[in-house]
């Protein structure tokens, strides 16, 4: 009785062992069931930069489906931000790249453009985001008194020095 007892219970336990190691551990990628678009980055920070300043960034994805991904559209929150992307269609496994330029000529403060793109992906559409602050060019002016009296400002890219008189 004792053996037929501890066979079942060894079998059993063979049984849930065999079990344990055949699921797929949690942590596993699977792959979604036709395109599946995913971004490396949603949002780019560029910082501060002086009106009229043009910044552009390239969002780089991966179609992390089991099918082609197509983009078809992408649509911005401004006319200010303008969208080039990968035409083609991106193939199981293959990365493209969506880029953003955004022109900052007539906005000020803080700005988030944000780009929704449109594609065939299971998930549905997908948002990236440019987002920094657009300062006046006089607001970027930076002025400094040298021990030997000389002033030094720089306004954007440029360096000016004026000697004071005495």
């Amino acid at each position: 009785m004792k053996k037929i007892l501890l066979l079942a219970l060894s079998l059993s336990m063979a049984g849930f062992a065999a079990q344990a190691q055949t699921a797929a551990p949690a942590t596993a990628q699977t792959k979604v069931a036709g395109p599946n678009i995913q971004f490396e980055e949603s949002k780019y920070d560029f910082g501060s930069v002086k009106q009229g300043d043009v910044v552009e960034h390239t969002f780089r994805f991966k179609n992390t489906g089991t099918a082609p991904l197509v983009i078809s559209n992408i649509g911005v929150s401004c006319g200010c931000t303008t969208p080039d992307w990968t035409r083609d269609p991106v193939m199981p496994g293959k990365t493209g790249s969506v880029t953003a330029k955004f022109n900052s000529t007539g906005k000020m403060g803080m700005q988030n453009k944000v780009l929704t793109i449109e594609s065939n992906s299971a998930a549905g559409n997908a948002m990236v985001a440019l987002v920094g602050e657009v300062k006046d060019a006089a607001a970027m002016t930076t002025s400094a008194m040298s021990t030997d009296g000389k002033e030094k400002a720089k306004i954007g890219d440029a360096k000016i020095k004026a000697k004071k008189k005495s």
